[in-house]
């Protein structure tokens, strides 16, 4: 009997190896050739400076729309000047880098400059802060589910991040949903997942950190273990999609929803039960290889999102456990500015007193006694869209 042997070479960045064999031949020996991504090293570091300790990411990637409702609660018209100065006002601030480690842009704020002339992305990196871009083309209605949407913009997303890297992003946004009160389908749970996955591996392939958002809407009467249970299938199957998709788990950064009652049940429950329910599931769900979970505040208030995470901070934990927050670090920032001139510096200093109790939480050591009733205030909005 003769006995077949394979040499092989072993070359490894992070944990990823993929190795391609040849058929064993009578005569010949196989061949095992093992790559790695030509920017996995990149995206690896990367990632590690996202979730890097005390610091989290400053979700600012509203489409014009949803910027444009946000600009109108304080009675300023919503052009491309308008949004162009708040979001301005947002990266300008002194001192964010100390709390922020990144920042989620529409694609038209990312072309887009200070008054001075220098592009935003120059301004986020002077204070050590990474550049992001939301790439997903948003929520449509599913044909044939339960009243459910999908999320499109798989088409030309290898060309567009691309030209998003030349632009100086360095990480990306793809947010997807399920709905509790419309089951959520296994047709939804699927395309969910899997759009997911593809936009990751596309994304690592041109050079930047996808941010997985497979977000469990608020939207529901349900109680806090009905969400567990939902959450825990779309994480599953999120995550072996992208296993599948042989997407670098050490160069992506998961930004799920906290695992909390319906916005209708009419039940709050503590941070310290939510903290149990989301860790615990993490724990199942995600590999320690992941280095960041970037949680969405969802629809809570400043506080409530504050104060769940600093107990979820409050013991060690296998990844970095942080904040990706719009809502919640921005809602007194518009209240604040007004549109007005004459506030800027107050409604920066709004922006530093939320990314700092966020950062404080982040360590799990967030106190909020010094709190006001504004930061209470809930955010919710059904049904919302970016």
């Amino acid at each position: 009997m003769v006995a077949t042997m394979l040499a092989q070479t072993s070359s490894f960045l992070g944990s990823r190896a993929v190795a391609h064999q040849k058929p064993a031949r009578a005569a010949n020996r196989g061949v095992v050739a093992v790559r790695a991504g030509s920017y996995d090293e990149e995206l690896i570091q990367t990632a590690k400076n996202i979730a890097s300790p005390g610091r989290g990411i400053l979700a600012m990637d509203e489409s014009n729309g949803t910027c444009g409702k946000r600009l109108d609660s304080i009675g300023v018209e919503n052009t491309e000047e308008n949004r162009r100065s708040y979001r301005e006002l947002l990266v300008s601030t002194p001192g964010l880098g100390k709390y922020i480690s990144g920042a989620i842009m529409f694609e038209e704020t990312l072309y887009q400059s200070d008054k001075s002339g220098k592009k935003f992305t120059d301004v986020m990196k002077s204070q050590n802060i990474v550049p992001g871009i939301k790439v997903d083309k948003g929520l449509v209605p599913m044909p044939g589910s339960n009243g459910e949407s999908w999320c499109q913009g798989l088409d030309g997303l290898s060309e567009r991040c691309a030209e998003y890297y030349k632009q100086g992003a360095r990480f990306a946004k793809w947010r997807s949903v399920v709905s509790i009160p419309a089951g959520p389908t296994p047709l939804a749970l699927n395309d969910c997942a899997y759009g997911l996955a593809r936009y990751a591996a596309i994304a690592q392939s041109a050079g930047l950190v996808p941010i997985v958002e497979p977000e469990v809407l608020l939207d529901g009467d349900h109680d806090i273990d009905r969400t567990a249970e939902v959450a825990e299938a779309i994480w599953a199957q999120t995550f072996k999609y992208l296993a599948d998709q042989k997407v670098l788990f050490e160069g992506m950064l998961l930004k799920p929803s906290m695992v909390t009652p319906g916005a209708d049940s009419g039940k709050k429950e503590s941070p310290e039960t939510v903290a149990k329910y989301t860790l615990n599931l993490l724990r199942r769900r995600v590999p320690p290889a992941v280095p960041g979970i970037m949680f969405l505040s969802g629809g809570q208030s400043e506080l409530e999102a504050t104060l769940n995470l600093n107990a979820m901070n409050q013991s060690p934990n296998p990844w970095h456990v942080s904040f990706s927050y719009a809502r919640a670090l921005q809602n007194s920032v518009l209240k604040t500015w007004k549109g007005e001139d004459g506030n800027w510096d107050a409604a920066q200093k709004a922006l530093i007193k939320r990314a700092s109790a966020n950062s404080a939480a982040q360590q799990g050591k967030y106190d909020s006694s010094e709190e006001d009733k504004a930061a209470g205030e809930s955010t919710y909005e059904k049904g919302y869209v970016y």
